[in-house]
């Protein structure tokens, strides 16, 4: 079997399969033949979750896109976004490939120019060792085990392959803003589970990650984002939005820390 594609998906080799432009992608992979037996959340609300990138999330999304474009040039090739939802960030950033559970938001990321696939997260969907980055853009907090995620993305990622995690944090202004939201079971929200800090580097740690870098950005408030702002290296708690980049450690290597008990 080929690397790249578990043996239920049509098997082609990697490098054409990371590299092929949309136009020559097999059409079925959105049909029916990858239907999951339960419909994601996201899909009815598709439509209203894209719109808010051109509508009042337009500013918060230019400064979060910005924030990224910092640690691109570190990240080896090939990229996956996991979560990767209409592909907003997955065009702004260049990657190429993305897996989603919701259907609907697969076919917007595809008229982007995405190669997408109907997947979940934790699915064993792709070879071993298949890509060099892997991105979850506001994706950890809406995943059902985000252990389970981070597992499966140490699997597929090469030796030494990064991790990139776009957060919005439990204790920062935007955290508490949307933790608000949950409460009121807003229809977005209610779906979310937000981590501090400390818990998401504890789970990288226990998942096999070490993080090599953190950026920090939207230190505007919630209904307060007027202007462009430049993004911090280093962790803030006052930030909005946090990127945490950590690279992929081998089975065996002193710094995998993944007996350390998990307190969340």
């Amino acid at each position: 079997m080929e690397k790249g594609l578990q043996k239920d998906i049509p098997v082609m080799n990697r490098e054409a399969l990371v590299t092929m432009k949309e136009d020559s992608f097999p059409r079925q992979q959105l049909g029916t033949e990858f239907a999951r037996p339960e419909e994601s959340p996201f899909d009815a609300l598709a439509s209203t979750y894209d719109a808010w990138f051109e509508d009042e999330g337009k500013l918060i999304f230019a400064i979060e896109v910005k924030a990224f474009q910092k640690v691109l040039l570190l990240l080896p090739k090939p990229w996956l976004e996991v979560g990767v939802g209409s592909g907003r960030f997955a065009q702004a950033l260049g990657i190429k490939m993305g897996i989603d559970p919701s259907a609907k938001l697969l076919a917007m990321a595809r008229r982007r120019g995405i190669t997408g696939f109907l997947a979940k997260g934790e699915e064993r969907f792709f070879d071993e060792e298949t890509f060099g980055t892997i991105f979850l853009i506001v994706t950890l907090c809406f995943v059902d085990s985000p252990i389970a995620v981070l597992k499966e993305a140490h699997r597929i990622l090469k030796t030494g392959g990064k991790i990139v995690l776009g957060l919005v944090l439990r204790d920062s202004p935007w955290g508490r803003f949307y933790s608000a939201k949950k409460e009121e079971r807003h229809r977005f929200y209610k779906h979310a589970t937000f981590y501090s800090y400390q818990e998401v580097t504890e789970l990288l740690e226990h998942t096999g990650f070490a993080v090599e870098k953190v950026i920090s950005t939207l230190f505007q408030k919630p209904n307060e984002v007027e202007v462009m702002e430049p993004p911090r290296g280093g962790f803030f708690s006052d930030a909005g939005f946090t990127i945490v980049v950590a690279r992929k450690v081998p089975e065996g290597d002193p710094k995998a820390n993944r007996e350390r008990p998990m307190r969340i």
